[in-house]
C-alpha cells in the first residue's frame, strides 16, 4: 500500500502530461467526426473541437483521479473515521480557484476561437449573395455582375437534382469560389428560413427572410463538394442540394469570364 501511494500521484502526473504534449499539434489526433476542413476557418473549428475534447478528458482525470484518490487512500478502517479535512483551509482555497481555473481558460480559447471564424474583414478579395428560396439556390456575384441563374422554372427529380421542363437538363446550383482568396457570402431569403452549409467548411449560418447573415471563409484545398440546406424549410427541403467547387485563381478568373459571356446571351444563366 505504501508502494501504491507513492507512485500513484506520479503515475497520473505522467499520464496527464503525455496527453497534453501528445496533443499540441492538431493534426497529429484523430478529428474526431468532423471531415478535413478545406479553409482556415475550418481548421480553427477542427482545432478548437479537439482541444474540447481535450479538456474534457483533463477534467475527467482530475475528477476521477480524485476520487479514486479518496476511495484508495482515505476509506473508513475499522470503526475509526478517516482524517477530516473540512476545516482545511489549503483545501477548500483549491476546491474553489481550480474550477474557476479550468472555465476560465477552456472560455478564452472558446472566445478567441469564436472570434477568429466569425470575424468580417472590410474589404474581402470576393463577395457573393446567397439567396435561398423554395427549394433552390441562386449565387451572384456582384463584383463581375453576374446576378445568378435566369430559368423560368424548376423542380425537384428524385435523386435530387434540379430539372427544368423547358430544356430537360438536370444539374445542381453551382458555387465557384477561388482558393487563398477571402470569400464573402451575403445570406438572404425571399421565403422561409433557409440554411448554409457545406460540410468542410465545419460552419454553417440560417438564411433568414428580411435579414441579411454575413460570414467569410478562406479557402485552403480545391476539390468539389456538396452544400446542403439544414433548416427544415417545407416538402422538398432534403433536395435543396448544390455544388460547390474551390478551384486555383487563374480557373476562376477562366470561369467567371465564361459566366458572363453566357450571361450576356438572351436566356444565359450562371
Amino acid at each position: 500500500m505504501q508502494r501504491l501511494r507513492h507512485w500513484l500521484p506520479r503515475a497520473v502526473a505522467l499520464a496527464g502530461l503525455a496527453i497534453v504534449t501528445t496533443a499540441c499539434d492538431s493534426n497529429s489526433i484523430p478529428r474526431l467526426g468532423l471531415l478535413a476542413p478545406v479553409t482556415k476557418q475550418g481548421q480553427v473549428t477542427v482545432a478548437m473541437w479537439q482541444g474540447s475534447w481535450l479538456a474534457a478528458l483533463c477534467v475527467g482525470a482530475i475528477v476521477w483521479g480524485g476520487i479514486l484518490w479518496a476511495i484508495i487512500f482515505h476509506r473508513k478502517r475499522g470503526d475509526q473515521l478517516p482524517r477530516q479535512v473540512r476545516y482545511n483551509l489549503p483545501v477548500e482555497i483549491l476546491y474553489t480557484v481550480l474550477p474557476f481555473i479550468m472555465v476560465g481558460v477552456m472560455f478564452y480559447f472558446t472566445a478567441r476561437d469564436e472570434n477568429y471564424i466569425t470575424k468580417i474583414r472590410p474589404h474581402p478579395n470576393l463577395v457573393v449573395n446567397v439567396v435561398g428560396f423554395q427549394w433552390r439556390w441562386q449565387f451572384q456575384y456582384p463584383q463581375y455582375k453576374i446576378h445568378g441563374a435566369n430559368q423560368p422554372y424548376t423542380v425537384v427529380t428524385e435523386n435530387g437534382a434540379m430539372w427544368n421542363p423547358n430544356s430537360n437538363v438536370q444539374h445542381l446550383p453551382l458555387l465557384e469560389i477561388p482558393t487563398n482568396e477571402v470569400v464573402q457570402f451575403n445570406l438572404t431569403s425571399i421565403d422561409v428560413i433557409h440554411a448554409f452549409w457545406v460540410v468542410p467548411f465545419e460552419f454553417k449560418r440560417d438564411v433568414i427572410p428580411g435579414y441579411a447573415n454575413h460570414f467569410q471563409v478562406t479557402p485552403i484545398k480545391t476539390g468539389t463538394f456538396i452544400g446542403r440546406c439544414t433548416e427544415l424549410c417545407g416538402v422538398y427541403h432534403s433536395r435543396m442540394l448544390f455544388k460547390v467547387k474551390i478551384v486555383s485563381q487563374a480557373q476562376f478568373n477562366q470561369w467567371i469570364h465564361q459566366q458572363q459571356a453566357l450571361q450576356s446571351t438572351p436566356g444565359g444563366a450562371s
